[in-house]
């Protein structure tokens, strides 16, 4: 029986005391992004991954184990690695990384130091628009969110680097791509402004798909109006919202954190 716990995959026991303060922060916060990924149904078994860029001058990113359910992750279990796939941090006997995270995640980090975290998942609702044509349009007011939705087209499982290019040239400066027949993909300054990005991103994907199943016919409306309520939306001041926005996801993370801490705090640990 103890060979199904985790203890027993463990090479050693990290602690809190075996980080700096900063990178303890980063892990907590990666650690509730994936708690909160998993609450929201945002998983697939074992797959999928977030990353968070380790503070310090490296190249250093945190990431899942290969191995574990969102719900089990750890502040102190996730694996440290750098742009190349090396592991700077790893405490267990037998998880490793995901090629495919590695392949997909150290590329952004890597070219785009300005973004702080990264989510791809797996979702029905996700995976469905991605085999979409038409992509993710705009019917909702949450999907009009989003000025520009990237989108890179499949090659294959994303294990090659030399796909690395394509994928960074087609997500350009945009906060959400779609992998074509694959799934989703959200990146943020930080952390919570991922996670709120991803969200948002998935539920409009469900509301796209709900409405096209109703069979009914779907409102398009006039382009004015979707830039409209997309610069109401934007965090940059314009004549349509001229108070700057706090940015996404920093409002409403303690009230997640809150949230968490009522169901299990483990994640913190």
């Amino acid at each position: 029986m103890e060979k199904h716990t985790l203890a027993a995959h463990l090479a050693f026991q990290p602690k809190q005391e075996d980080f700096s303060e900063s990178e303890w922060e980063t892990r907590v916060k990666l650690a509730a992004c994936y708690r909160l990924l998993d609450l929201y149904g945002m998983t697939d078994m074992i797959y999928n991954h977030a990353s968070a860029r380790a503070p310090g001058p490296e190249e250093h990113f945190l990431i899942n184990p290969f191995g574990l359910r969102y719900a089990e992750i750890t502040a102190s279990t996730l694996l440290k690695v750098d742009v190349s796939g090396r592991e700077i941090f790893n405490p267990w006997k037998d998880y490793k990384i995901n090629k495919a995270g590695y392949v997909i995640h150290s590329a952004i980090h890597e070219a785009r130091p300005d973004i702080g975290c990264v989510i791809h998942t797996h979702t029905p609702y996700g995976m469905a628009v991605a085999a979409l044509k038409c992509g993710l349009l705009p019917i909702t007011q949450t999907a009009m969110r989003f000025g520009t939705v990237a989108y890179h087209d499949y090659e294959g499982v994303v294990v090659d680097t030399q796909e690395q290019a394509r994928l960074l040239e087609n997500l350009g400066n945009a906060e959400a791509m779609i992998l074509r027949n694959h799934g989703l993909l959200t990146v943020g300054t930080t952390i919570e402004q991922a996670f709120n990005n991803m969200y948002r991103l998935e539920r409009s994907c469900k509301a796209q798909v709900l409405a096209m199943s109703t069979g009914g016919e779907l409102i398009d409306l006039p382009e004015s109006v979707i830039k409209r309520t997309n610069n109401q939306l934007s965090l940059q001041p314009s004549a349509d919202s001229p108070g700057k926005q706090k940015p996404y996801g920093i409002l409403e993370w303690d009230a997640m954190l809150r949230w968490l801490d009522s169901i299990d705090p483990s994640y913190r640990t």
